[in-house]
């Protein structure tokens, strides 16, 4: 009877075996040593504020460096949070802390690797945000940035303060918020674990954050005060996963055990699985949810059975079912928990799965599956089912993240430019549908968007498959991009007329990095010798601002370029307008102006280096080379300079009309450049030439007109300038 009941049970056993779909195991394997550098790098991409010296690529610039200034704290660093500009410091102090464990569990991989540095600096920039974001006891800075007011905009990290507000938004004792402050106290603590032994005295810093952070939670255990992230990062679990996750940190960094004792405390208020007794084993671990994360170290901590069975429990969910139920795998072999961010749950539970089986506390048998498991889900991210899911890896990786930086729209638009002009390396994506159906597509936020939690659990799991399978990073890999296109520029034209009128529209483009000029000013060449040899002076040219979109433009008389060639140039400013990739009113500003000689002056722009500029090109023009703060960033200018070049600011040769003789006298170098060699023609010049002449000529013919040098100025048009210069130089030769 023993034996049949056995059989019974045997067969009854097996069809519930049989009823749960296998997982499948593939022998591919990827450059995770390649993966693992890319997803590191990652978090270079969304770093805020001031931006170190070592950043590896040429497309992120400073930003957002007044964050804070609304309650008078430096609140600038810190993590963007996904394709927006908010930081969010729930999901960010969620990440900090799982890169940490990363570093925590698998450093050697990471210094063979060549990664160790990296993440470090990482973990390191966002504890000391999270230190900036505490400034006393009962106090936590919890987000910078609305979430509603930034996602109005699709503009780079770079410009968003100015189209959007970044007010500051805290917790204390009257409104607290004890998800986010034990959710960092667990950042904090998880950082000087890290840190403890090459800066024993920053991880102190850190510790004594992350306990008064704690306590701040434990005291208070309410989310009242967490209101500007809710439809963003409601904490949906509560706040005892979080304090249970951070005790477990606190006490591996110091050995407090007060604290180890609250996490356990706080394990019997996680939630249950629905009509059961278990603990919920079903979903994932992740920034509202950390309780997965929690029942893993208290396991190793303390090899509590109770602990043990609650994470196999979840891993046999997501592996070989548990009572004949598992997670839906697609037909390729994602283990596909919900739509949103599918990728982020299947690859952190695989590192969660890699730490447990790790652990001698791990059966063999069971060790296999788990590691079998992460396997799969990591290769499938790289690429196994006929595409990769990280951008800038693998066979046919994103290429239309939902990001706005990567995107780097000048107009807030998607639309514009048709392709991303960055590469977001290592940016983990959303990830496709239950039947393994993916679009690359920039507006889908649910499959296309990243986010620095998604990329958390996926650094430790490709560090994990780079202990086990190798694969070599790229030697010295940054993400510097070749510049192709103009980004601050002049389009231009012409109208017909006898003086000079131009419509011309001053773009900025710029996304190496973006930036936003309120000191740019661009310049029109004009060659006068025809202007000039006639007698008449540049300074009788009358130049004038027809119609301008920036109310600051103004625009300059004639100035000496190179007086030997006589060449000239007006000066339009715009000193004071921001001009940045905004919007189409921000990026792109239309001056029309005229410069119009007097009546019966001849004229001609054709001979103009900036005229034959727009003639040649009816779009961009470089003949009319654009400045920022003086300094030339586009174009060039008459005598071969461009960007990088020393811009002449003074003709370095005199301005004849005709030949001269040698001079024999120290007097006589009036007849070259300026006479006083102060780098400018002026009236200081004039006053030496009068000098001169009254000296050497006692008298002149009293029918002779050009007397009139001994008084006022030579050409009587009421200005002291070149033209008095030439004609004066003209007497002297002729006497």
């Amino acid at each position: 009877m023993k034996k049949l009941i056995s059989s019974v049970v045997a067969i009854a056993l097996l069809a519930v075996i049989l009823t749960i779909p296998q997982l499948s195991v593939r022998a591919e394997s990827f450059n995770y040593g390649e993966a693992l550098q890319k997803a590191i790098m990652f978090y270079e991409f969304q770093m805020s504020g001031k931006l170190p010296d070592n950043i590896r690529n040429n497309w992120r610039g400073d930003s957002c460096l007044n964050d804070g200034d609304d309650v008078g704290l430096d609140l600038t660093g810190g993590w963007f949070d996904a394709g927006d500009h908010v930081k969010f410091n729930l999901p960010m102090a969620y990440t900090a802390s799982m890169l940490a464990w990363t570093v925590y569990e698998y450093r050697d991989a990471l210094e063979e690797s060549g990664q160790l540095d990296y993440m470090l600096q990482q973990i390191r920039w966002a504890a000391d945000y999270f230190i900036k974001c505490h400034p006393e006891k009962n106090v936590y800075y919890y987000q910078v940035g609305d979430g509603n007011g930034d996602h109005r905009w699709w503009v780079p990290a770079e410009c968003i303060d100015i189209q959007a507000p970044r007010p500051s938004f805290k917790v204390d004792m009257s409104s607290p918020g004890s998800t986010v402050c034990a959710g960092t106290a667990a950042a904090l603590a998880a950082a000087a674990v890290v840190f403890k032994d090459s800066d024993p005295a920053y991880a102190a810093e850190c510790v004594r954050h992350a306990k008064e952070l704690f306590d701040f939670a434990d005291a208070t255990q309410s989310d009242k005060g967490y209101i500007a992230a809710l439809n963003f990062y409601t904490s949906n679990s509560g706040w005892y996963d979080e304090l249970s996750w951070a005790g477990a940190w606190i006490y591996l960094a110091d050995g407090d055990k007060k604290y180890l004792d609250k996490a356990e405390e706080y394990v019997y208020e996680w939630g249950l699985e629905s009509q059961t007794q278990y603990i919920a084993y079903t979903w994932g671990h992740c920034w509202d949810d950390v309780h997965y994360g929690a029942a893993v170290l208290l396991a190793k901590i303390t090899n509590n059975p109770f602990y043990k069975e609650t994470i196999e429990r979840h891993f046999d969910y997501w592996t070989t079912g548990v009572n004949g139920h598992r997670i839906t795998y697609t037909p390729k072999g994602l283990a596909h928990l919900t739509s949103w961010g599918v990728l982020r749950h299947a690859t952190t539970t695989a590192f969660l799965a890699c730490v447990y089986a790790d652990w001698k506390g791990c059966s063999s048998e069971k060790s296999k599956i788990y590691m079998d498991f992460a396997k799969s889900q990591a290769d499938y991210a790289l690429g196994s089912a006929g595409r990769s899911y990280v951008v800038g890896f693998g066979t046919n990786p994103p290429e239309r993240p939902h990001h706005r930086t990567a995107h780097s729209s000048w107009r807030d638009t998607q639309e514009t430019p048709d392709d991303h002009r960055h590469i977001l390396y290592g940016a983990l994506v959303g990830g496709p549908d239950a039947n393994d159906k993916y679009t690359d597509d920039i507006g889908n936020y649910v499959t296309n968007e990243v986010a620095c939690d998604y990329n958390a659990g996926f650094v430790g799991l490709l560090a994990k498959m780079y202990d086990l399978h190798g694969g070599q990073p790229i030697p010295g890999f940054k993400a510097i991009e070749e510049i192709t296109n103009a980004e601050i520029y002049v389009e231009a034209s012409a109208g017909l007329s006898n003086d000079l009128s131009i419509k011309s529209f001053l773009y900025n483009k710029s996304g190496w990095p973006a930036r936003v000029c309120d000191k740019l000013s661009f310049k029109y060449f004009m060659d006068l010798s025809e202007y000039i040899s006639a007698g008449y002076d540049p300074a009788s040219i009358n130049t004038s601002i027809v119609y301008s979109s920036s109310p600051t433009t103004t625009i300059s008389a004639p100035k000496v370029y190179d007086a030997a060639k006589n060449i000239y140039y007006c000066e339009i400013s715009l000193l004071g307008t921001k001009v940045f990739p905004g919007s189409d009113m921000d990026h792109k500003k239309e001056i029309q102006f005229n410069i119009q000689p007097p009546g019966g002056a001849p004229w001609d722009n054709d001979n103009d280096f900036s005229y034959q500029g727009i003639v040649d090109n009816s779009s961009i023009v470089p003949k009319i080379p654009v400045y920022d703060d003086g300094v030339l960033i586009f174009g060039e200018e008459p005598d071969g300079s461009v960007p990088g070049t020393p811009t002449p600011t003074s003709p370095s040769t005199p301005s004849p009309t005709m030949p001269v003789p040698t001079p024999t006298t120290p007097e006589q170098t009036i007849i070259f450049g300026d006479v006083n060699l102060d780098g400018s023609v002026d009236s200081m010049d004039l006053m030496l030439l009068k000098r001169y002449v009254i000296k050497t000529f006692d008298a002149f013919p009293s029918a002779d007109p050009d007397k009139s040098i001994i008084a006022a100025d030579v050409n009587s048009d009421g200005y002291i300038d070149t033209i008095d210069v030439v004609l004066l130089k003209r007497l002297i030769l002729n006497n």
